[in-house]
């Protein structure tokens, strides 16, 4: 009998989250003006509170699939001709490319919600852009020090720009399914 009280709590446990859940989801349909007008000034509050989360995590990612996926393998001479494992890593770097760069834009775009970030990481979005093709090179095998350089020194660019802001960004790797994904 010892076990039948876990298994009970468990049930309210879920019972209730379930209820919260459909009240709240129920609550949230409500088109009436002035209901979404009084609520205008606590949304822009979340929406610039939320910006700055939201850009140090994707700045974060960026910066650790950069690292982990495609100067780390770099600097190791991973990506040179008759290389163990060179065709998997260069597979994983135009990955990591390609995220890095999806994930800054969205870094860029999340700073516009925030005054501070916004101005600290516009004169940024040029180098950002640079980097388009970085993703393509990198699994061509193309990928020079140059390039690889670059976009280390884009997201170094955009840590000191979310430090200078009270945003610190740190590195996040992110795992092979979510650079495939």
């Amino acid at each position: 009998m010892p076990r039948s009280a876990p298994i009970r709590r468990s049930a309210a446990a879920l019972l209730l989250s379930g209820t919260l859940l459909v009240t709240t989801t129920a609550c949230g349909g409500d088109d009436d003006p002035a209901a979404s007008a009084a609520a205008t000034p606590s949304a822009s509050f979340e929406q610039q509170k939320l910006a700055k989360t939201r850009f140090v995590a994707n700045a974060g990612l960026a910066a650790g699939a950069t690292y982990q996926w495609i100067v780390k393998p770099y600097r190791a001479g991973k990506f040179k001709k008759g290389a163990d494992g060179q065709k998997f890593a260069v597979v994983k770097a135009g990955l990591a490319g390609a995220f890095a760069y999806n994930r800054l834009k969205a870094a860029v775009n999340n700073a516009k919600g925030d005054a501070l970030l916004s101005k600290a990481v516009a004169p940024l979005t040029a180098g950002i852009e640079s980097l388009k093709d970085l993703g393509t090179k990198l699994r061509t095998g193309e990928a020079t020090e140059a390039d690889v350089g670059s976009l280390e020194g884009v997201i170094n660019n955009v840590k000191d720009a979310g430090k200078s802001a009270g945003a610190p960004v740190t590195d996040k790797v992110p795992s092979l399914a979510q650079l495939g994904g």
